[in-house]
């Protein structure tokens, strides 16, 4: 780090030469593991140029539609797009898709019927998933249970490994089980993401006892950190979300669907209704974002994945638990740090909110924020709302105290942003 750089940093945000010291070391530390995921970025590049190329992209695909939507040749066209890019039958790419968890339950209320079996084999989902299937329901929501869904889980193993005996044992006794859930990344547990290659190993394991369940991945956080996705893998429906990793920090809301066509096409009847599905919906302008946002994501998620490997190493050598660790494969853009005390996560928190270019002057609190059952404090100064690809810090206010830290468009704002959080509590 330059002199003058170092300096504004005092000047700035009170960074102390501690504070300074820890940050040489880590780059230090961290800069032979970016080559690894620079040739990712570099293979996933030429991955979406390709997709754009080959299906003719143009200046007559930034459509503004209007009413019904009907012939929205830019909607159509990004399906087609991100089918090629996740090398599956079909998707459906949609700003009204109001987050992930959205696009997660169309594909869910798509795809399962009454006196089905949905069984999430990685322990318990993401918290906004609960409402979805009717876990600790508190009242008729109209979730997958109100509708005779039933729910079953698998439970990781003590070193985060899938239970391949217990799931083998439920496949084989319950002939309702209709769709196997996948969650790639962490959530707000304690385990790595789940590497592609593992993901490939257990849907091969599930279609060799029961061909024709569905196996469903929440893809969250996880696109463009391999050069694979699990639609590649045999993965028959992924689902997630364009302000994160895939929306490059360009696109201002939605999700995506993709998978087999029977599948998407089931969960689009969702999205609107029966009879209708994507042949509708009008698309207000955003598609020259959504196309941009697409172009850029490859870089900018490992811009984001960067920012995580600098957290990993600089809180480790600060004395705090993370996972993954630097050095770990990684398989998301999340990076967890286990602080065992209330008031450091929050402060840590407060400092990512500092540290933003939207709102630094707001101070983030915990708040009862729909969707969870704990109440959870999130920093994310951004410029697109909620957006975690941007640099961003939430948690549920839980022992032992985990964060959960996203993005970074850039990795050097990356950087600021966590001195700044260090510095809240060091």
């Amino acid at each position: 780090m330059i002199e003058t750089t170092k300096q504004k940093l005092k000047d700035y945000y009170g960074i102390s030469d501690k504070v300074i010291k820890l940050y040489e070391q880590t780059i230090n530390d961290i800069k032979d593991e970016f080559s690894k995921y620079d040739e990712i970025r570099e293979y996933n590049q030429l991955k979406v140029l390709n997709a754009l190329q080959q299906e003719r992209i143009s200046d007559s695909h930034f459509t503004n539609s209007s009413g019904y939507g009907y012939g929205d040749i830019g909607r159509d066209s990004l399906d087609k797009v991100y089918a090629r890019i996740f090398n599956c039958e079909s998707a459906l790419v949609r700003p009204h898709f109001v987050n992930g968890t959205h696009a997660l339950g169309a594909a869910l209320f798509g795809n399962l019927r009454p006196n089905d079996t949905m069984m999430c084999i990685c322990g318990t989902p993401y918290d906004t998933l609960h409402n979805i299937i009717g876990i600790n329901e508190k009242e008729n929501m109209g979730s997958l249970k109100d509708f005779g869904v039933n729910y079953k889980q698998v439970d990781l193993t003590c070193d985060g490994k899938f239970n391949y005996d217990k799931i083998k044992n439920e496949l084989e006794n319950d002939a309702s089980i209709r769709l196997i859930h996948i969650q790639r990344s962490t959530g707000y547990g304690w385990r790595k993401a789940l590497l592609v290659s593992e993901i490939k190993e257990i849907i091969d394991f599930v279609k060799s006892i029961k061909p024709e369940v569905i196996c469903f991945v929440d893809n969250c956080y996880g696109e463009f950190i391999d050069i694979q996705e699990p639609t590649d893998v045999g993965a028959d429906l992924i689902a997630g979300s364009l302000i994160k990793n895939i929306g490059g920090g360009i696109a201002p809301t939605g999700g995506y669907i993709a998978g087999k066509e029977e599948y998407v096409t089931q969960a689009s009847y969702r999205l609107t209704i029966p009879g209708i599905g994507g042949e509708c919906g009008s698309t207000f302008g955003v598609m020259r974002l959504l196309y941009q946002g697409l172009f850029l994501a490859p870089h900018v998620a490992i811009e984001a994945l960067k920012g995580a490997l600098f957290c990993a190493r600089i809180m480790e050598l600060s004395g705090f638990e993370v996972l993954p660790s630097y050095k770990d494969k990684r398989s998301d853009i999340i990076q967890a740090i286990k602080f065992n005390d209330k008031e450091n996560l929050i402060n840590f928190c407060k400092g990512i909110q500092q540290g933003s270019p939207i709102d630094s002057f707001v101070q983030c609190e915990p708040w009862d924020m729909p969707g969870y059952e704990d109440q959870v404090i999130m920093a994310a100064g951004a410029f697109v709302q909620g957006s975690s690809i941007e640099l961003s810090a939430d948690a549920p206010i839980r022992e032992p105290y985990i964060a959960y830290l996203q993005g970074g468009l850039t990795f050097d704002h990356a950087k600021i942003g966590i001195l700044i959080a260090l510095s809240k509590i060091i």
